[in-house]
């Protein structure tokens, strides 16, 4: 039997992974971070003395990677040599970095590889940039989610703030601008919206008021 595959894509800060997380909730099934698949990545570059600026240096690193995803009491871990990095991947910096490494074929080919085969084995719901046109193109339910970029920077900085990060509002909205530049002009599977995904702008929208709008055009 086929499993369940919802695929969310949208920019950075328009809420997907919330929403992504909320539907997995209410449907009963498991939801896969992609982002923090990449966020991984850069984490492990960064202690490992990786320059993310060096191809080589890159795919040296995602060749001999040990990262798994696993799910403990429904929630995903990223395991990194064993260890459960989740709690040490939310930082601007590793944010900047996630989305330089994401440009490289190498990366974005092993981590789709390992998307597919949860998908494979799991009724789940995957939140990124590239799912439905990429990662699981022959998936039946996409959406692309999206919101007014300063909408979007005002979320990531209000989120940042309660996380006692200080960081004033221009500086957020130039990285949400220049990620996504960077998303969306990448070589390898940019940041679109699939030809079947459906289209949800969230920027006058609370999550609940998302999510209801999702869930009625599932069940449609």
């Amino acid at each position: 039997m086929s499993k369940i595959n919802i695929a969310i894509d949208g920019p950075s800060g328009a809420g997907k992974s919330t929403l992504a997380k909320a539907i997995a909730k209410r449907l009963n099934i498991y939801y896969l971070d992609t982002g923090s698949m990449y966020r991984a990545v850069a984490y492990a570059a960064i202690n490992s003395g990786t320059g993310i600026g060096d191809a080589k240096q890159v795919e040296k690193l995602i060749a001999e990677i040990d990262l798994r995803t696993v799910y403990e009491a429904g929630k995903q871990r990223l395991l990194l040599e064993g260890k459960n990095i989740m709690p040490y991947i939310r930082t601007p910096e590793i944010s900047r970095a996630a989305s330089d490494v994401s440009a490289y074929p190498c990366v974005r080919l092993k981590l789709v590889s390992m998307q597919r085969e949860v998908a494979e084995n799991y009724d789940v719901v995957l939140d990124g940039r590239d799912i439905g046109t990429y990662v699981l193109p022959n998936s039946k339910h996409k959406f692309f989610i999206t919101a007014d970029v300063e909408e979007r920077a005002k979320r990531r900085y209000l989120e940042l703030k309660n996380k006692g990060v200080d960081k004033c509002y221009i500086e957020v909205l130039d990285e949400m601008k220049t990620r996504d530049k960077n998303d969306s002009t990448r070589s390898l599977a940019p940041l679109a919206q699939a030809d079947d995904a459906q289209f949800i702008d969230t920027t006058q929208m609370s999550i609940k008021e998302a999510l209801d709008v999702i869930i009625t055009k599932l069940k449609e």
